[in-house]
């Protein structure tokens, strides 16, 4: 009789620790989006993450990848989804959300490779003020390796945009306004309306990616050098985050830095994408040594002084961590 007793006690306690496990033991599911739709050259490496985790994480962790671009929801608001919790994780680059945080942009100029900023505190630093700002924890960066470039409708002689209508966002707003230039921001979806009806003459954009929304169509001229480092990165919900268990994250994590190696044959690529455009009918532009020069100082001058006065605080800890 007592042995029954005990084994019943036994049986009931077993029962009330498996009913009280958490529930992230099991296999979770959590929701994510790009800013940029599908199949798009900004989607891509992270879209080969999502592939890597559900294969992964099989039984762990698994994501719900419900699309991008404008159909799910504007690109400048993905950064505050991603704060409130309204997705647990998105792909976006910090040139989308420096209303919440003006520290992000540090990122796309950023001349140290990724690869090191988790032996170097760049990461540790990025995840506490991410946290701390943004509600979110960086979790890996998909696109890196990638400049920007100036791209036009007719030709400049020397780096003066005045009179010129560009589209533009903050990361080199500045940059483009020194040179007389005249900034709009408009979404990525919209740049080739923009193009077509005559309200830019121009517009920035990373290297690569302009064939995906078939600017190419309305691009004459590419000016060199190019300048910055474009970043994307893969933002979770801080919250969301540290309601997983070390297992799942590991899994999200050892994809995202599977995920940044991908990046490191990307400047071997842009010389193709060069030729791409080129055989498009899109001409390099080449300034004097001394006027390319002088670009060059004036970008990195212009975006890293409105990061010190937005952030003087975190902006020289930044360049520190981030640029060499």
């Amino acid at each position: 009789m007592k042995l029954i007793k005990k084994l019943n006690l036994l049986t009931a306690a077993c029962a009330f620790a498996l009913s009280s496990a958490p529930a992230l033991a099991q296999e979770v599911t959590i929701k994510a989006v790009s800013a940029w739709a599908e199949g798009n050259f900004f989607s891509q490496n992270f879209e080969k993450f999502v592939q890597k985790v559900n294969a992964d994480g099989k039984g762990s962790i698994q994501i719900n990848y419900v699309g991008g671009g404008a159909k799910v929801m504007p690109p400048f608001e993905v950064g505050n989804a991603v704060k409130s919790g309204v997705v647990d994780i998105a792909n976006v680059t910090g040139n989308f959300y420096t209303n919440l945080l003006p520290e992000s942009d540090a990122l796309s100029v950023s001349t140290i490779p990724v690869q090191e900023w988790r032996k170097n505190g760049a990461y540790d630093y990025v995840n506490k003020l991410w946290g701390e700002k943004l509600n979110a924890h960086y979790l890996g960066r998909s696109i890196d390796n990638m400049p920007y470039h100036i791209f036009l409708k007719k030709p400049i002689t020397k780096p003066d945009l005045a009179g010129m209508r560009l589209r533009g966002i903050p990361i080199y707003r500045d940059f483009f306004q020194s040179m007389g230039g005249n900034v709009l921001t408009i979404a990525p979806g919209e740049v080739y309306t923009a193009l077509e009806r005559g309200v830019i003459d121009g517009y920035g954009w990373p290297v690569s990616g302009i064939f995906d929304l078939n600017l190419q169509e309305h691009t004459k001229y590419r000016v060199e050098p190019g300048f910055y480092n474009t970043e994307v990165g893969v933002l979770m919900n801080l919250n969301t985050w540290k309601r997983l268990n070390e297992k799942q994250r590991a899994v999200l994590t050892n994809a995202a830095i599977w995920m940044e190696n991908l990046n490191l044959e990307n400047p071997k690529k842009w010389e193709d994408e060069k030729k791409r455009q080129t055989a498009a009918g899109i001409q390099a532009i080449v300034f004097s040594p001394a006027e390319t020069a002088a670009y060059s100082k004036r970008a990195t001058d212009a975006i890293w002084e409105s990061i010190n006065k937005r952030s003087p605080e975190h902006g020289p800890k930044l360049r520190q961590l981030l640029a060499r």
